[in-house]
């Protein structure tokens, strides 16, 4: 089917994909057998190669497996980006579970909702915000708790004396470097995170596809609670391709991950993608300018997907001389639009083209990018691949000139249980995603025009 945008499509790239048969796991098996002493993961110095995050991730998918994870469970996933998030993403995918990211800015009236409506009975996340999620826990009725609790230390994952663990700021040192004791967890069990990998348990087989549930992040765009979107390993399996491919991504690509893994483009448009391409994570707990140009100039990051503000800082600092940002291929990214002087700053003086995008927890991170190979500054870009944007008129669903904007989503439902008005909570354990409404809800769950799911 042709469409207006297919004008302005890179020559070398299909409009759609055929998508792997295969889980989110299966990405992270398939690079470690193929690169298995690549580096994957560099976290302040520390580097992990491929076959280590598979072994370790392994470990933690047969601890969970222990303490009763089942196929299609839902784990809460509570952590800024760290190599142990990372590594618990692919161990509740591995376990054949659901991953629920939640922001670490939450607090325990908030936690509350994350924990019921999911009907989560484990969640991962780090000493500095288990005392939050404990005490939310204690908020609720026994038959709602937790049942387990595994807590990582960020110090788990580096070695701060390293030589090469490289800057960290005076503000971080506090927050990272700090060993947190372990919360009491009302009816339940809290086991640490290295007590967690040491273990010599059996993995369960590996049981999901690509129609099952694999990710269930909660929206804000919305009234009320945030929702719940239901994204299937098919789907996110489609954008981590669409969105290495549509970058220009090879193994050899060094990506500095700097935006929250907890957010659908962190997870998405940079984790997944770079595990399905086989690529280098350059990680940063959180955004500091000096950091990040320190990490550029000294990894060679090759590719940074960011927010314009990230840039306009960087750009500003009184220490950018000493950067040396030659390394950079690809830059872009979304969640505010880039000024058209920044982006005319980096391309007549370091030759790059700013690829703006913007994207929907719904639509799994992309539903709208810019064609890298020929990107128009202040412009969202056009459809991603397989994905289809049309202006219509709302009562009749014709298309139009002008009128209301509808974009095909990649989430193939709104989670639904007692909390949000299903009018009844499931077996804790479904071999399905039941708790989906029985009718597709469309992107925003805000209207009554039916959202289609992309191919």
């Amino acid at each position: 089917m042709d469409r207006p945008h297919h004008k302005f499509w890179p020559k070398r790239l299909p409009h759609s994909l055929t998508v792997p048969a295969t889980s989110l796991w299966d990405n992270l098996a398939i690079s470690a057998r193929r690169y298995p002493d690549k580096a994957a993961i560099v976290f302040f110095g520390r580097v992990y190669p491929y076959a280590e995050v598979q072994r370790l991730a392994e470990r933690l998918a047969a601890r969970l497996h222990a303490l009763g994870v089942r196929k299609g469970d839902r784990v809460l996933l509570d952590m800024q980006n760290c190599p142990q998030l990372l590594i618990a993403n692919f161990a509740i995918l591995r376990a054949n579970a659901v991953v629920v990211p939640v922001n670490p800015m939450n607090r325990a009236e908030e936690l509350k909702h994350y924990i019921v409506d999911p009907d989560a009975k484990l969640a991962i996340t780090t000493g500095d915000l288990a005392g939050e999620i404990a005490r939310a826990n204690a908020q609720l009725p026994e038959h709602q708790r937790l049942a387990h609790m595994i807590v990582t230390q960020f110090t788990d994952g580096f070695d701060p004396q390293a030589a090469n663990a490289g800057p960290m700021p005076d503000g971080w040192k506090d927050w990272l470097l700090a060993r947190h004791p372990l919360p009491q967890l009302d009816g339940g069990q809290v086991m640490a995170w290295t007590d967690a990998l040491d273990n010599a348990l059996p993995l369960p087989p590996l049981e999901v596809g690509p129609e099952d549930l694999a990710v269930l992040p909660y929206t804000s765009g919305t009234t009320g609670n945030p929702k719940g979107c239901m994204h299937p390993h098919r789907s996110l399996m489609h954008n981590a391709m669409a969105s290495s491919i549509w970058g220009n991504a090879t193994p050899e690509a060094v990506t500095l991950l700097v935006v929250p893994m907890f957010h659908i483009t962190g997870m998405v448009s940079v984790m997944h993608a770079n595990i399905y391409t086989g690529s280098t994570l350059v990680m940063m707990p959180r955004w500091d300018r000096d950091v990040a140009g320190w990490l550029i100039s000294s990894w060679k990051v090759t590719n940074w997907t960011n927010i314009p503000t990230m840039v306009i800082d960087l750009l500003g600092s009184p220490n950018f001389a000493s950067y040396d940002l030659s390394s950079l291929a690809h830059i872009g990214g979304g969640g505010a639009a880039m000024p058209q002087a920044v982006a005319q700053r980096l391309l007549e003086q370091f030759n790059l083209k700013y690829v703006e995008g913007y994207g929907l927890t719904e639509t799994a991170a992309p539903s709208h990018s810019n064609p890298p190979d020929a990107p128009k500054q202040q412009c969202l870009g056009i459809p991603f691949m397989s994905c289809d944007a049309r202006v219509i008129d709302p009562e009749t669903l014709q298309e139009m000139p002008a009128g209301e904007g509808r974009a095909r989503s990649s989430c193939t439902g709104r989670w639904s249980s007692t909390a949000t008005g299903s009018g009844r909570r499931p077996p804790r354990r479904p071999s399905s995603p039941s708790r989906a409404s029985a009718s597709s809800a469309p992107a925003t769950w805000g209207g009554s025009t039916p959202m289609a799911t992309s191919s």
